[in-house]
């Protein structure tokens, strides 16, 4: 086989039709450039958002804003890039108005969960209920938040153990945020002792261990009380 033959045979690969979308032939090329283009926008999407956090909304005191801004920016950006997408291989948005109306029957069965984790996402960057960085619990799961995604959220918990979490979760159950709008929150421990340990001793060092710890905070100062004795 030349060269010629060969680029010919590629040629007719990529010119070969899949199918039709209202009179708009869809070919292997067009499939190809449709989805070189998507993972461009997307790449470019994240890039942006990325240097806006670092190097744009960093340097102004948004209170917490900043975040939701980044990403309505990087959604923004992905749906332009799918509506130039599918200009640019010659698919007509108009022409998938009935294919998008069939998909929304579907999500209205089959996808309800994944339709209401990406209302609630929009509620949670737009209301702030929680930010990252705040110490939550939900659902029995407590941790520091490190990303707030379209869909889900990634808390951190204190074993270093990420969990996603669905964004639903967030807007129809009771949501302890122990940070939102302060930093500073009352933390209770409980340490239980032998019998036979001094109990001037435990509570020196108990308070020795809190004031020594630089995340504590001087004023109040930490308190150590004897709160009740255990069975055994």
């Amino acid at each position: 086989m030349t060269w010629e033959e060969f680029f010919s045979y590629i040629q007719d690969i990529l010119n070969f039709q899949l199918f039709k979308v209202s009179e708009a032939p869809v070919t292997v090329a067009s499939i190809l450039i449709f989805l070189l283009l998507i993972t461009l926008f997307i790449f470019a999407g994240i890039w942006i958002r990325r240097t806006l956090n670092r190097r744009i909304l960093k340097r102004f005191k948004i209170d917490g804003t900043s975040y939701t801004l980044s990403r309505v920016t990087q959604y923004l950006i992905i749906s332009v890039g799918v509506l130039i997408s599918f200009n640019f291989v010659g698919i007509d948005l108009s022409s998938l108005t009935v294919i998008f109306g069939l998909l929304s029957v579907g999500i209205g069965f089959g996808l309800q969960n994944v339709t209401s984790n990406f209302i609630s996402g929009l509620i949670i960057l737009f209301e702030r209920p929680i930010s990252v960085g705040d110490r939550v619990m939900v659902s029995n799961i407590e941790g520091d938040i490190t990303e707030i995604n379209i869909r889900s959220t990634m808390v951190r918990t204190v074993n270093n153990i990420s969990i996603i979490v669905p964004n639903s979760e967030f807007v129809s159950k009771d949501v302890i945020n122990y940070s939102h709008g302060d930093p500073t929150y009352r933390l209770d421990v409980n340490v239980g002792v032998s019998y036979d340990s001094d109990l001037d001793t435990v509570l020196k060092a108990l308070k020795e261990v809190a004031v020594n710890n630089s995340s504590v905070m001087k004023n109040p100062e930490p308190e150590v009380h004897l709160i009740e004795f255990g069975d055994s």
